[in-house]
């Protein structure tokens, strides 16, 4: 298993990653990192920048485990915004592929204005499923030339809200490099929160070699008068770590558990948890 770490101290612009923070992301126990440079447009970014990141990971023995896919609106029903946010995921992929990155993080986007993960009633409808999946079929060969995953997060508020239709959706697809980034709060609902093992097994057992890497985040209830779900800190909820990491180590030793939600100040409590909870169950941490 290898554990990788997202945000945090990381820059949002690729141009101030240096050694110190490459070292930094050594000593708290990662060997890779999930990037967000959301100040390097993907359309304009010079490939010797992204070479220097690729370099400057290498020197420090760490791998770029995923690159930001922007964050595009790949169901619109307007076919010329369609057609721009396939242009943006495939020069993310690119950017990604100069980066050395193993794959990027992107979900399908939300006709909500407010934001990407944010509600809409036009997500769950059959025609955001026909755009996404038109839009993946695009990427995808863009996917296969840079070497990159186009790994898929999903979540109950947008389009991919279970693990029933993201794999409906991957299969129609059929691209061995459009893939699931499993998230493991992300399809926790009222009726899993208090058996998190049940619902994480549930969705291993559907979606199987789909996915290929995980955001590992925590999830709790909070006592309101209306349903609240809060995703957070792992180890400050009721996720079940170990059948998280059970079931990533099954599908292969090699794929990333990034750690999500958290802060820089909780990252050595984090680490300590990963590795403790590897090492109970006998998982060797690779480098």
């Amino acid at each position: 298993m290898r554990f990788g770490m997202s945000g945090c101290f990381l820059p949002d612009n690729m141009d101030e990653l240096t050694p110190a923070m490459c070292q930094r992301v050594r000593e708290l126990g990662f060997s890779g990192i999930f990037t967000r440079f959301r100040k390097n447009d993907p359309h304009t970014t010079p490939r010797h920048k992204a070479e220097r990141v690729r370099a400057l990971l290498a020197d420090h023995g760490l791998r770029m485990y995923q690159a930001t896919g922007y964050w595009q609106n790949l169901i619109t029903p307007d076919e010329n915004r369609r057609r721009e946010a396939v242009r943006t995921l495939q020069a993310a992929l690119r950017l990604a592929g100069w980066m050395g990155a193993r794959g990027i993080d992107t979900g399908p986007g939300s006709m909500n204005p407010a934001g990407p993960w944010f509600p809409h009633p036009d997500n769950w409808t059959s025609s955001a499923r026909r755009q996404l999946v038109k839009s993946l079929k695009e990427c995808a060969p863009a996917a296969e030339d840079a070497g990159v995953y186009l790994s898929l997060e999903s979540h109950q508020l947008v389009t991919l809200k279970t693990p029933e239709i993201t794999r409906e959706i991957l299969d129609e697809v059929g691209s061995p490099w459009v893939r699931c980034d499993y998230d493991s709060a992300n399809w926790i609902t009222l009726d899993t929160i208090f058996d998190t093992t049940a619902a994480l097994n549930h969705h291993f057992d559907l979606l199987g070699d789909h996915i290929v890497s995980c955001h590992a985040k925590d999830i709790w209830i909070e006592n309101r008068l209306t349903l609240h779900l809060q995703d957070g800190c792992p180890g400050k909820g009721l996720m079940d770590f170990k059948t998280l990491f059970r079931r990533m180590e099954a599908l292969n030793p090699d794929y990333p558990v990034i750690a999500e939600g958290n802060s820089t100040e909780e990252l050595p409590f984090v680490s300590e948890l990963f590795h403790n909870t590897a090492r109970e169950l006998g998982i060797s941490v690779l480098d």
